[in-house]
């Protein structure tokens, strides 16, 4: 799956859970880690569990399986690494301490709208 069609299949799927403030982080020619981030906020660690699962499980019916997940003991910052697409679940808290914006603030940044 192309990078344009995985990103608009996250991003729904984290908006199936209630995710929000759902930004898309353009790393390409800036970064050597990804090409983009995907980044959302959640409000629990049940939200940020549901979140995590909904993605795997949809994107495993598809044959796409994660690199890694890392967070998973903690619930505050679940990382799932798609190679070219790296999925940050943030609880709320947590996403404002690291501020990841401002870090990659030269990149170009899409927020999604919550439908």
């Amino acid at each position: 799956m192309k990078s344009p069609t995985l990103i608009k299949k996250i991003t729904s799927l984290i908006q199936d859970k209630k995710g929000y403030d759902i930004k898309i982080i353009d790393l390409k020619g800036i970064s050597s880690l990804t090409d983009f981030f995907i980044i959302c906020s959640s409000d629990s660690d049940p939200q940020t569990r549901a979140i995590t699962n909904h993605i795997k499980k949809e994107l495993s019916k598809d044959k796409i399986k994660p690199f890694q997940v890392e967070g998973l003991d903690h619930m505050e910052w679940v990382l799932m690494d798609y190679f070219d697409i790296v999925v940050h679940v943030f609880k709320k808290e947590t996403r404002d301490f690291y501020d990841i914006e401002r870090l990659w603030a030269d990149a170009k940044i899409k927020t999604i709208k919550n439908d």
